[in-house]
């Protein structure tokens, strides 16, 4: 079973900066897909970056402006650049990719990043 790896989380201050990083065990063919979504204790799990088949990227209003998403689909590899980070943005974040012959979505287990005030 193909694993992903994510590393780069830790405690930063209220306006700083962090670069999470993805990757597969294996190479993932035919991905659709990249995305990473956050989870905050007690709610549930939120979309917040989408890199699309054709090079475009998607982003919810609470990041747009301040997170990066990019990708290597012939490595898969992935990455999310944050900056100017907030106290609410502070959850464990998943890196997830959808690929394969039948779309099969891969995950991350998780990296926490904690913004502090």
């Amino acid at each position: 079973q193909v694993q992903l790896v994510e590393s780069g989380g830790g405690l930063v201050q209220a306006g700083g900066s962090l670069r999470l990083s993805c990757a597969a065990s294996a190479r993932i063919f035919s991905i659709h897909t990249m995305n990473w979504y956050r989870q905050a204790p007690g709610k549930p799990r939120e979309l917040v970056a989408t890199l699309n088949n054709g090079g475009g990227t998607n982003y919810p209003d609470s990041v747009k402006g301040r997170f990066t998403i990019s990708g290597n689909k012939a490595e898969s590899t992935m990455a999310l650049q944050m900056s100017s980070l907030k106290p609410e943005d502070t959850a464990v974040y998943y890196c997830n990719i959808r690929g394969g012959i039948i779309q099969k979505d891969y995950w991350g287990q998780g990296t926490l990043v904690t913004v502090s005030s």
